[in-house]
């Protein structure tokens, strides 16, 4: 099943503001969004991960549906 959340806002979202898991609070994931805020995106280590997994099509909302649609 797909995710109705955009991937092109996640993307943008994690390009300019990854470090304090912005993009991880409009997926609905807020624990780890918290944990992105608190530690720079893991040090910088997590929101290039998520960032490679965006431009994918791999990153998933909080319910584990993929983040596919552009729009």
């Amino acid at each position: 099943m797909e995710s109705q959340k955009s991937r092109l806002v996640a993307f943008l979202l994690c390009f300019f503001f990854g470090g304090l898991g912005v993009h991880r609070f409009y997926v609905g994931k807020i624990g780890t969004g918290i944990i992105w805020l608190l530690t720079g995106g893991i040090f910088g280590v997590g929101t290039l991960i998520d960032f490679i997994l965006i431009i994918v099509g791999s990153f998933k909302d909080k319910e584990g549906k993929e983040i596919k649609k552009w729009s």
